[in-house]
């Protein structure tokens, strides 16, 4: 395998014990541009119905301003991560940062419905680039141990909070500046952190480039933008469209077909050896199902505080703003906990912990169960940003730099497909099992409650089940 040439981290040997003045300015660089991202993911959730009005956009057309930046932004995360392995870093991490900035200018004064989406998807490959570009800058900076783990943790912690700070400024400020605000932030913070990296970042690449595996970018990509078009489609309109049941044959054939390629090529864009490794594959699932399994808790809550207790949008944000520093305590305190109990069984411990207060919401009433709800939410974020920092060092554990664009690929997959499919698979169980209640007489609240009830049962006992197996895996991964 070809040795990377220098990066911004020193050997592995040499690796201090503390960081350094600068070390702390790059992480502070990559997690500025996690952060945005997430930021992305979620600010625009509350300002739809404005945007809509504003853009003529009709309701069934709303959910492509989600979905523009979702196909993208998880469809290409494995080829940019390959690509930054072996072309340069910096160089694309930089690139991601520029076209991110430029699409949210050009998201904020869209002038019709065509410019925006164009705008959208554009600011979802920016995102495709930034993510694992910027992991992987991570992981080749600092070494594994002490240094990489608390940096996954604040990493970890902002990527989390990010995504919940997001639907609390994005109600703010579509509230007060309108919804190109929101948009306008994005374009000002992506512009900061890309006047600031290129002066602490070095480049870091493969000594050689062995060819680019077409055959499994092109089967990769392509299996991973129809699973993702067709989970994003269903969460809006159900499972049951031709298109739907289209792009998830497609998915599945497209994923299929590119382990066979794999299996053959000469130069893999994926090594099939790695994913058998025990910590990476079982790793990445546990990713997969946290990511997932919280995004839907955030959604279900969000539906149950506006539709069951009626809040406002601010005091529903107000709710989800204590989760978020829930969130950024047990980010910090991920590494203590990993040095004391190791990665398993932090990871195993976190997710058991999202599944007891996951299950403890199945206590919700419709007169009363906020608190229980900020509560039990609030915990679950520990246990959740627990796993997350968990997951991540595990999948990027025991790897070479050469191979830590693919490793971080894979990780920040996890994270963007749990995100994309959670939602959609539960949010379809709850709306069934609503419909059904209400055509046996039951109130709006109870129906609503009802089907609310029934995904947050499901979420637990899929986390708890994970927790068991990845625990079992892991063992005699050791």
């Amino acid at each position: 395998m070809a040795i990377d040439t220098p990066t911004t981290a020193p050997p592995l040997a040499a690796q201090p014990a503390r960081m350094t003045t600068r070390d702390k300015l790059i992480l502070m660089v990559l997690c500025a541009a996690q952060f945005i991202v997430a930021l992305d993911f979620s600010i625009l959730n509350v300002a739809l119905p404005v945007l809509g009005d504003d853009l003529g956009m009709g309701q069934a057309d709303l959910q492509w301003a989600v979905t523009a930046f979702a196909l993208p932004s998880g469809g290409f995360l494995l080829l940019f991560g390959r690509i930054a392995d072996l072309y340069g870093r910096r160089r694309l991490f930089l690139t991601g940062l520029a076209l991110f900035a430029l699409a949210s200018v050009l998201a904020t004064f869209a002038w019709n419905p065509a410019a925006f989406l164009a705008g959208r998807a554009l600011q979802g490959l920016g995102a495709a680039v930034i993510v694992p570009t910027g992991m992987s800058l991570l992981t080749t900076t600092f070494a594994e141990g002490p240094q990489r783990e608390r940096a996954l943790g604040i990493s970890g912690t902002l990527l989390s909070l990010g995504f919940t700070v997001g639907m609390v400024l994005g109600g703010v400020m579509t509230d007060f500046l309108g919804w190109r605000s929101t948009m306008g932030l994005l374009a000002l913070a992506g512009a900061g952190v890309l006047a600031v990296a290129p002066g602490l970042l070095t480049e870091s690449r493969h000594s050689e480039r062995p060819r680019m595996d077409l055959p499994g970018a092109v089967t990769v990509t392509g299996g991973l933008l129809a699973l993702i078009y067709a989970l994003s489609t269903a969460a809006q309109r159900g499972f049951g469209g031709a298109d739907v049941i289209t792009g998830l044959v497609a998915g599945a054939l497209l994923l299929a077909g590119f382990v066979v390629v794999e299996s053959r090529a000469a130069e893999p864009l994926v090594s099939l050896p790695m994913l058998r490794r025990r910590t990476v594959a079982w790793g990445n699932l546990a990713g997969l199902i946290t990511f997932s399994m919280m995004s839907t808790v955030v959604f279900l809550l969000t539906l149950y505080l506006q539709e069951v207790l009626e809040l406002s949008a601010f005091r529903t944000g107000l709710v989800f703003g204590v989760q978020g520093v829930f969130a950024a305590v047990a980010g910090m305190t991920a590494p203590k906990v990993i040095a004391r109990f190791g990665t398993r069984g932090t990871l195993v411990t976190g997710l058991l912990v999202q599944a007891v207060c996951t299950a403890a919401l199945l206590g919700l009433r419709t007169d009363s169960g906020a608190w229980l709800a900020l509560a039990a939410a609030a915990v679950a974020c520990v246990g959740h940003l627990w796993a997350i920092v968990s997951y991540g060092v595990t999948a990027t554990s025991g790897l070479p730099d050469g191979e830590q664009g693919l490793a971080t690929g894979l990780v920040t997959s996890s994270q963007q497909v749990g995100i994309t499919i959670g939602i959609p698979l539960l949010s379809a169980l709850a709306s069934a099992h609503i419909t059904a209640l209400r055509s046996d007489g039951a109130s709006f609240a109870s129906a609503t409650l009802g089907g609310i009830r029934l995904g947050l049962g499901v979420d637990a006992a899929v986390v708890a089940v994970t927790a068991v197996l990845v625990a079992f895996g892991l063992r005699r991964a050791r």
